[in-house]
């Protein structure tokens, strides 16, 4: 770690501002703080500056504009970027735009001291090499990624830094968790977002179809080749080429690839002659490459090929504080499709869908809201339109502590809820709605007196 290394805070938070000069002071750094950007720009060109740190969100003069400032003033200068603000979006942005990294308020010292070390033993190999990192693409697009947990942060950044370089990506993942989003997204950051981007799922074509789908064939290869026909690799020329489920292709046609991945040649089924194909290569699966190499089922060398950078994506379970946001997204994207009126969702159905496990992951959620929001009749989305299995988990305790604490309704209010779901369902009908409930009509009739538009009201004798 180089000592003395000269490293300027930048944070309109002055408290804040003056808790890492002291900490980075302790650490053997030289250290300079500006409450606002345009000091930080007057100090940059009064000075040189091996690192800056700065707050994202500032009057006037933002993060942002510190950093392009400090692009023109010192090239050499790395920026870190910290911000209590965390999103794709911003996260994304910092990256493309030059910084070395992005951290979230609140920050742990240790990541701080961390980065800071690892930001100057990076300049100074670059300095070494007179090397510099290649800039990301420009027409980046957001799609449908959501989340701002640490760990989808991470994967923000590492889509922000391959997405100048062609190196192959694997994926890697559970099913439902959004594989195919983050490989589209690296596309659209690429400088290939304006070339084809052509997905092929390895599982769902049979294996002597598989051959000619990807690499195309000559007239008279096989039987009804009565023409030429280009495989989908010679179809994303320029662009992406996205494997899904690279896991279940055959160990035949593994070896090709290998080659394709290689030398950047394809052979088409009864052709003799390799043609050149310019495609930037992106692999995802739900099962372990690691394993099926250990047993043979899948190709070593290959594997190695593909794993040049790995994402990992985490289960819906590990960012579960992700839940809110998802739901937000989903319920304004389906209420818009099926323009129904639903104006929002109770806050007891949130908490229900915060506490489940959701083991099909983000799928599994999105399937959720859809049939939520396509069965309810009401205004709000209440716990009653979610699937019985989500809610009754909680229910049941698994994720529930309390219903106090937790804000849930009560075992009467569900009661009713369900009542409620039961005679929609048979349009009012109380007799067919008592057979289904196990009760008789009149134990149905005295619950439904003891309520009032929905609202519990006292028991009556």
């Amino acid at each position: 770690m180089p000592l003395g290394a000269s490293i300027l805070v930048v944070d309109d938070d002055i408290v804040a501002a003056e808790l890492l000069s002291e900490v980075l002071t302790k650490e053997g750094y030289l250290v300079r703080i500006a409450t606002h950007g345009k000091e930080a720009v007057k100090l940059g060109e009064a000075e040189p500056f091996d690192v800056v740190i700065t707050d994202l969100k500032m009057p006037d003069f933002t993060g942002l504009d510190v950093l392009h400032a400090f692009k023109r003033l010192n090239p050499q200068t790395i920026t870190i970027v910290i911000t209590a603000f965390g999103s794709f979006e911003t996260a994304i942005e910092a990256i493309q735009n030059g910084a070395y990294d992005y951290i979230v308020k609140p920050f742990k010292i240790d990541e701080i001291k961390l980065k800071v070390a690892s930001c100057l033993e990076q300049k100074a190999i670059l300095s070494s090499k007179s090397a510099s990192s290649p800039a990301p693409g420009e027409n980046f697009s957001f799609r449908t990624i959501i989340g701002s947990s640490p760990k989808m942060l991470e994967i923000y950044k590492t889509i922000a830094r391959v997405a100048g370089s062609d190196v192959p990506v694997l994926i890697q993942g559970e099913s439902g968790t959004g594989k195919e989003l983050i490989a589209r997204a690296i596309h659209d950051s690429s400088h290939r977002a304006s070339g084809p981007y052509v997905v092929i799922n390895c599982a769902t074509f049979p294996e002597h179809l598989l051959e000619s789908e990807l690499f195309g064939y000559i007239k008279g290869a096989f039987t009804n080749a009565l023409t030429d026909k280009k495989g989908l690799f010679e179809e994303a020329k320029g662009g992406t080429c996205f494997l899904d489920e690279i896991g279940d292709m055959p160990l035949n046609l593994q070896v090709k690839l290998l080659r394709v991945l290689q030398k950047n040649e394809i052979r088409r089924v009864g052709s003799t002659q390799n043609l050149t194909v310019d495609v930037r290569f992106l692999a995802a699966t739900n099962r372990d490459l690691t394993a099926l190499v250990k047993s043979k089922q899948f190709r070593e060398d290959l594997f190695y090929r593909l794993h040049v950078v790995k994402i990992n994506l985490p289960p819906l379970r590990e960012h579960i504080e992700d839940v809110p946001l998802l739901v937000d997204y989903f319920f304004h994207k389906i209420v818009k499709k099926t323009r129904k009126d639903i104006h929002s969702i109770s806050k007891e159905a949130m908490d229900v869908l915060t506490n489940y496990n959701w083991p099909g992951n983000i799928r599994q959620l999105e399937n959720v809201m859809e049939r939520a929001i396509a069965l309810t009749n009401n205004k709000v989305l209440l716990v009653s339109d979610i699937p019985s299995e989500i809610y009754q988990e909680n229910v049941d305790g698994i994720t529930l502590e309390t219903s106090a604490s937790k804000n849930f309704p009560s075992l009467e209010e569900m009661k009713l809820n369900y009542i409620e779901q039961i005679l929609r369902h048979t349009n009012g009908n109380q007799n067919m709605a008592a057979d289904i409930l196990g009760i008789d009509r009149k134990t149905l009739y005295r619950i439904l007196k003891r309520t009032k538009n929905g609202n519990i009201t006292e028991n009556t004798p």
